[in-house]
């Protein structure tokens, strides 16, 4: 069975979104010892690290340089931005609460999708993100009474990473994903690196690294195979499908979040976050199913 383009892109964003919160369970687990751009630092720098070779060896010294360096640039400082801020949330928060509000982005990244991207979304796809947005309110529980302003930390990351999506989306047409991840991670660690210089020299703790022990260091390393990997599936799949159909997946996260969260931090989702766990995988498949029909139609006329 061959799938189509569109649908290649919503299976790869579906095994992206249940990974990627190892990444984040990690940055929590480390956290009371490495600041979180520390955490970030490494994040991208081993994530060149490991990208490196792979682009020297298919494409040379030439896959360095993507054709659009300003986007790109835009890009990853979004991204960069985006990590440092949800690693600052997750250190005091339950990695499944912070996921929970962030899920407010793949609603923003529709919007962005059908304002600046002059994408048509038909009712079906509305519907699908919309009940998964009343899905995720479900599972989101009063927070700022528990955390304060940290609890708004992920709807601003959610802000920047529907930014960042977007402009994968643009770039992705041209760009070949390779390429972009490795200047991703460039520019990331260079960024991030800097902070760090800045933090120091003007003695601000939360910008002040530290020296990691062998395990954490091991841990850091696995931070950014984790975010090489989830990226360049992200990348891959808005190269083969439109952003608005890929945003209701987003949600699948909160499964990965939830398991993690129960068996390294013992925290446990309550039955409404179930209920919208539940409502959240469902908007998802639905997408899924609808895209495939959709594409299936479109053969069947061609041939």
């Amino acid at each position: 069975m061959r799938f189509s383009q569109t649908v290649q892109g919503l299976l790869l964003m579906t095994v992206a979104m249940l990974v990627a919160p190892a990444m984040d369970s990690i940055a929590k687990f480390i956290s009371n010892s490495i600041p979180a751009v520390e955490v970030g630092t490494a994040r991208f720098f081993f994530q060149l690290i490991y990208l490196t070779p792979v682009v020297l060896l298919l494409k040379g010294t030439s896959g360095f340089w993507p054709r659009l360096p300003l986007l790109n640039t835009i890009r990853a400082l979004l991204m960069a931005a985006a990590t440092v801020i949800f690693f600052t949330a997750v250190k005091w928060m339950p990695v499944a609460d912070a996921i929970a509000i962030f899920f407010v982005e793949p609603l923003i990244l529709t919007v962005i999708s059908a304002v600046f991207l002059n994408e048509k979304i038909g009712w079906q796809r509305i519907c699908a993100v919309g009940v998964g947005f009343l899905g995720a309110l479900l599972v989101i529980q009063p927070s700022y009474s528990i955390f304060g302003a940290i609890a708004l930390l992920p709807l601003v990351t959610a802000v920047l990473f529907a930014c960042y999506l977007a402009l994968t989306q643009i770039i992705a047409r041209t760009e070949d994903p390779l390429t972009m991840q490795t200047f991703t991670g460039l520019i990331g660690a260079i960024t991030l690196g800097l902070t760090m210089v800045f933090g120091t020299t003007m003695k601000i703790e939360l910008l002040t690294p530290v020296w990691p022990n062998s395990f954490e260091w091991l841990l850091l390393a696995g931070v950014g195979l984790i975010a090489a990997t989830v990226h360049l599936m992200i990348t891959h799949a808005f190269k083969r499908a439109p952003a608005s159909a890929l945003a209701p997946f987003q949600y699948l996260e909160i499964i990965g979040a939830t398991a993690l969260g129960y068996f390294i931090f013992g925290d446990f989702p309550d039955t409404l976050k179930w209920i919208g766990t539940f409502i959240i995988v469902a908007s998802g498949l639905f997408v899924l199913w609808r895209e495939h029909q959709v594409d299936s139609q479109a053969r069947s006329k061609i041939t």
